[in-house]
């Protein structure tokens, strides 16, 4: 019988060395993004590499376990993906289990507090559109899909 999602994390805590999720829980969530062509970043060195890119346009998702607000990112970055104009790069970083990678990535989101999920665009090495968390939860896939559309076309 598999272990339920809340004895995984408790039992994932006792190791303070560990991420704050175990891989059992988060892989599938990884996956559902770097399947689709996102790249998972996974250290600061490699976040670091995209973001200082001065030309181009990168789509970075800061994906979560967070299933009020996460279950709907994902998808609706997949299906703003799917638009004519879209990001030259897209990136992933997970927020509690990509720790380093995440906190590089939060650097650039400043000056917008740390947020999981959320999503950024960046062009040219700057950050032109963002959306918290606060601007997921509670919002279909669609409509997350439509605003990223909104900012690809203007920026892309």
């Amino acid at each position: 019988m598999p272990l339920s999602v809340l004895s995984l994390i408790n039992s994932n805590q006792k190791n303070k060395n560990s991420n704050m999720y175990p891989a059992e829980l988060t892989a599938p969530m990884a996956k559902d993004l770097t399947e689709y062509g996102f790249n998972g970043l996974q250290t600061a060195e490699a976040v670091s590499e995209v973001l200082d890119q001065k030309e181009g346009t990168t789509l970075v998702v800061v994906n979560s376990v967070c299933g009020c607000a996460a279950a709907n990112a994902r998808p609706g970055a997949k299906l703003a993906a799917q638009h004519d104009k879209k990001p030259d790069h897209m990136v992933t970083v997970f927020a509690g289990v990509d720790k380093e990678a995440t906190a590089k990535a939060r650097e650039y989101m400043a000056p917008y507090p740390p947020s999981s999920p959320s999503i950024a665009l960046f062009k040219d090495g700057k950050l032109v559109h963002f959306l918290e968390r606060h601007h997921i939860e509670g919002r279909s896939a669609e409509i997350i899909a439509e605003n990223l559309k909104l900012a690809f076309d203007r920026y892309c």
